[in-house]
């Protein structure tokens, strides 16, 4: 969750804890200023010509790879650092031939969304055809701006479930906060990138400069799984529901294209001179990005991408509980249950929020009694960009202890941060930022590597739409479960137990904020 829509989750449930009339009106007025505002206007004169002693190279399509990727099966690779995971998103959309399909709950507009965009307009500009879906809850552009990439004749956006931001009036936006407490909860989650129906990534990061280790305060330890190979075709099946509900509404539909101020050979232009100066897009990361196609054909040729006929990309239905209130579930909820309740040894999860009902509980309780070793990595206190989940993690943190589950909670400071937070700002900064966990994962048995956007909370399960990748190889969930192995270490982590929690390590401020969370139903966390 970025900075602002943190901020924006805590007025929210906030508004939904009080009933007296003026606190609603009050906070309301702050939500509705959050969602209206914007940063500084982006589209300054530009003082020099970047782009004049720079030209992009030439980028092979994606068809030069056919040769390496079997046809029959399916490949899958863990993308463990933000940069490099960064780096294959940017050369497999310079090498796109027909199509880009792109599906995420956050899109920034800072220093990786601008760079992003600057990439999908080159591709628009080659032929290519580029579909968008964002949730609509956090979305930061202007109006003018997302008319201006939409009206590019081979660049769609559309926005899902727009119930409170894109279009919507200061009235409007009350109503909807005030009257409609489901429809504005019921975000997409989902987070997928498709590159010519051939290759797709997916997994917890969104799209923005704290998931690629970019950010200057906070960056999030995560991961994401590179695809290949027939799965593909479940990624691009899944993203046409989507595109085709009627919850993704065309960006001109919501907003008014004769009011706005499009600007666009202006904006195109400063996007382009943006990705230009080396002081956005430095150097020695295009340098990174310009290596993507010999390390590509490197982790097929070394066996670093494991190629399986059993692969699964499991997503929820769009508008998933409609008709079923909050309590529903979903596809994805049924099937991470379903691979707990078969585990036979150890299921080993990573999840930045752990907020569970009486049913998780009894899930795990039962585990544990037949023998399953149950750990969980999670966030602490001070690693935590989410007070009003773990406010719902630390109601229920001894009932897990007491059903048998294994506890961590990831510090700070991990030790291992200097290993997956390989980009070019952690080498030009003389300190590094704090580090929060992010990632959504699960190993069964060291047979089964699950990577998805589920975290585990009542949200994932009954609001969120969440998606999934069950990889049912043993190379691949034995690499994984390694990686989370070392991630428990005292260096990474603390052992939470019956007699120790790590919650007093936190700023006395913190501690005072987690409390006054506490009147947060957890039914919404």
């Amino acid at each position: 969750m970025s900075p602002r829509g943190d901020i924006f989750s805590i007025i929210l449930i906030e508004f939904y804890s009080y009933h007296q009339p003026m606190k609603q009106l009050v906070l309301l007025s702050l939500i509705c200023i959050i969602v209206s505002c914007d940063e500084a206007p982006r589209y300054q004169p530009i003082s020099e010509d970047y782009c004049g002693s720079f030209s992009r190279p030439e980028v092979a399509g994606l068809s030069n790879y056919d040769n390496l990727i079997p046809d029959s099966t399916s490949g899958v690779y863990s993308l463990e650092e933000g940069d490099v995971s960064m780096a294959y998103r940017a050369w497999f959309t310079s090498a796109a031939e027909k199509t880009i399909d792109i599906q995420y709950f956050i899109f920034s507009a800072d220093n990786i969304g601008l760079i992003a965009v600057d990439y999908l307009l080159s591709a628009a500009n080659r032929g290519v055809k580029i579909r968008i879906i964002v949730d609509d809850i956090l979305v930061e552009a202007d109006a003018d701006e997302l008319l201006a990439l939409d009206i590019h004749p081979n660049l769609e956006i559309k926005i899902y479930n727009p119930t409170t931001n894109i279009g919507k009036t200061f009235p409007a936006k009350i109503k909807a906060l005030a009257t409609d407490f489901k429809g504005f909860n019921q975000r997409m989650h989902n987070k997928t990138f498709i590159v010519d129906n051939k290759i797709a990534v997916t997994g917890g990061r969104n799209i923005a400069d704290e998931y690629f280790d970019y950010d200057h305060e906070y960056n999030f330890r995560d991961r994401d799984v590179l695809l290949t190979g027939q799965v593909v075709d479940d990624l691009s099946n899944s993203f046409g529901d989507y595109w085709d509900n009627a919850l993704s509404v065309p960006i001109d539909e919501l907003l008014d294209a004769t009011a706005a101020q499009l600007n666009i050979d202006v904006k195109y232009e400063w996007l382009r001179q943006y990705a230009c100066n080396p002081d956005n897009f430095w150097p020695e990361v295009r340098k990174n990005i310009e290596r993507m196609p010999t390390s590509f054909a490197n982790l097929i040729e070394e066996g670093d991408m494991v190629f399986t006929n059993d692969i699964s990309f499991i997503s929820d239905a769009p508008g998933k509980n409609e008709e079923d209130g909050l309590k529903g579930g979903g596809i994805t909820t049924d099937s991470l249950v379903a691979l707990v309740n078969n585990a036979q040894q150890s299921v080993m999860i990573q999840s930045p929020y752990l907020v569970t009902t009486a049913l998780g509980q009894s899930l795990f309780g039962a585990a544990a009694a037949r023998g399953v070793d149950i750990t969980i990595l999670t966030n602490s206190l001070n690693s935590t960009d989410n007070l009003e989940a773990f406010s719902g993690y630390k109601r229920d943190r001894a009932r897990l202890l007491e059903a048998g589950v294994n506890l961590y909670e990831f510090k700070p400071n991990a030790a291992i941060r200097f290993e997956v937070m390989t980009g070019a700002l952690q080498k030009k900064m003389d300190f590094t930022p704090i580090f929060g966990l992010h990632a959504k994962s699960m190993v069964i048995d060291q047979q089964i590597a699950v990577v998805g956007t589920f975290n585990l909370d009542p949200r994932s399960a009954n609001l969120n739409t969440e998606c999934i990748t069950v990889i049912r190889d043993e190379v691949i969930a034995s690499r994984m479960h390694q990686v989370m192995m070392r991630e428990i270490q005292p260096e990474n982590a603390w052992h939470t137990t019956t007699n120790f929690n790590p919650d007093d390590e936190a700023s006395i401020g913190k501690r005072i904020s987690l409390w006054m969370r506490g009147i947060v139903p957890k039914s919404i966390l």
